[in-house]
């Protein structure tokens, strides 16, 4: 079928609204028509060359929808089911997935190769070229061609626009810190940027009882918003919140501190390593540039004090769990879904979007798509 979708074609370019050819469901695959798809900072390391892809490529990865047609051998789900996507497929068969970790599914090795999992083939082309479907998904576009392992089905009363979000930025954020991130009742946290993931992050941890939610960030919307969902204190920078965490725990420092910046540098985890106390934890959430390779610690510090330094994708819960224990928290009122989009656009108006984002003004930008696009 014919369909359109935002195309990045070279690094440092801006995304194109092209019409692209989507190829039916193969055994194994689905097809779903989308309402939403949120605006993710992963797309923008696409942008800048941090994250390798082969280009051309579809971008999004956090989209919700409607089941429209299923391949063949497909179980999981029929005609009309309400889906969320997840970034990470779970293949429920690899040795990961079999010992709980679907996050770390063994095929999350494909998600940036353009390859579909059925047949390592290309279901999106354009001109007859293959395009790269980000993390398998390309949820830039009104209609896309998955694997069953990339979908999780919903209830039909959860509204499809913000379930959307449960795909990455608010698992991620939740489970930085909960799931990876252990906190307990009584714990001190430090959430560090508060962008579509951090601010869940903020929800996570209040839900699971922190004592004081430390929220870090330069901007005010941003830290009036993280105090609207959880965060008992905001801070503009670490120097400032370091000595605050200081006073407020008599010396103790933080439990955990979560780094969900945007671009992750070497130089945060020095930062995060200082907040924290004896026997604590940085989770480390946001991505950095692939090629990275140095980080800024205090080795002594390291040792003498056990302190750990953990990374965390998908917030360390597989999406199949994870997502269902997130629609149960937002039934009982403790995770907030309405307030985290910020503004919604049209997805010829994406690079637009994408300004508002790395200006600040957005937690969370979103792409709604209706009967103009189907």
């Amino acid at each position: 079928m014919k369909t359109k979708a935002a195309v990045l074609h070279g690094v440092d370019e801006e995304w194109r609204i092209e019409e692209v050819d989507l190829g039916d469901p193969v055994a194994g695959e689905v097809q779903v028509r989308l309402v939403s798809s949120g605006l993710c900072h992963s797309d923008h390391h696409l942008r800048t060359g941090q994250s390798p892809a082969p280009m051309p490529v579809v971008g999004g990865h956090e989209g919700a929808g409607v089941v429209v047609k299923v391949g063949d051998g497909v179980t999981r789900f029929a005609e009309g089911d309400h889906v969320v996507t997840a970034f990470i497929p779970a293949c429920g068969t690899c040795e990961p997935c079999s010992r709980g970790a679907q996050n770390l599914c063994d095929e999350g090795a494909g998600l940036l190769t353009g390859l579909s999992i059925a047949d390592k083939t290309h279901r999106v082309t354009l001109g007859g070229e293959g395009l790269t479907q980000m993390c398998l998904l390309g949820t830039f576009s009104p209609y896309i061609t998955v694997n069953q392992a990339s979908l999780v089905k919903i209830e039909d009363d959860i509204p499809l626009k913000e379930a959307a979000l449960l795909g990455c930025g608010v698992a991620t954020g939740w489970g930085s810190a909960t799931q990876i991130g252990g906190t307990r009742p009584g714990d001190t946290v430090v959430v560090v940027g508060i962008g579509g993931v951090g601010i869940n992050a903020v929800q996570g941890a209040k839900a699971a009882g922190a004592r004081f939610v430390v929220a870090v960030d330069p901007v005010k919307f941003k830290r009036d918003m993280a105090e609207k969902l959880g965060a008992t204190h905001t801070f503009e920078s670490v120097e400032q919140a370091v000595p605050a965490v200081g006073e407020m725990t008599w010396g103790a420092m933080a439990d955990t501190a979560v780094l969900t910046h945007g671009e992750m540098k070497g130089e945060y985890i020095a930062e995060g390593l200082a907040m924290i106390r004896k026997g604590g934890q940085v989770v480390v959430v946001g991505m950095g540039d692939y090629a990275a390779m140095d980080v800024k610690m205090n080795l002594f510090e390291l040792t003498l004090l056990q302190k750990r330094v953990q990374g965390a994708i998908f917030g360390g819960a597989g999406p199949r769990t994870q997502v269902p224990r997130l629609l149960n928290e937002y039934r009982s009122g403790q995770l907030n879904l309405a307030d985290l989009v910020t503004q919604t656009y049209r997805l010829e108006d994406i690079n637009r979007a994408y300004d508002d984002m790395l200006e600040g003004n957005n937690i969370r930008g979103m792409i709604v798509f209706d009967e103009a696009d189907w």
